[in-house]
């Protein structure tokens, strides 16, 4: 049970880690971020099955489905605009 919790811990900052490192295709930063909302609900569901309360995760996957949504509907919006992905051409001030 403990070497569970450390190797979630563990995926989380790798994730983070990856996240600080792979930044220059949007499409690769938002995967870094869907195996972190994966590692963090796999954590939580470790934490709320020992109190029984697993309902809250569909909560929590509710609300990351549609962050999930969100970024995809940010990349195409992005890939239209610009015409590719590349993190470091874009000028977000643009949008204001």
């Amino acid at each position: 049970m403990i070497y569970d919790v450390v190797m979630l811990i563990y995926m989380c900052m790798l994730c983070f880690l990856l996240m600080g490192m792979m930044f220059k295709y949007m499409l690769m930063l938002l995967m870094v971020m869907e195996l972190l909302i994966l590692s963090i609900s796999l954590i939580m569901f470790l934490t709320l099955s020992f109190m029984n309360v697993e309902f809250y995760m569909i909560y929590y996957l509710v609300f990351s489905v549609c962050e999930s949504v969100m970024g995809l509907m940010i990349l195409i919006m992005i890939i239209r605009y610009y015409g590719n992905e590349y993190y470091f051409s874009m000028n977000l001030f643009k949008f204001m």
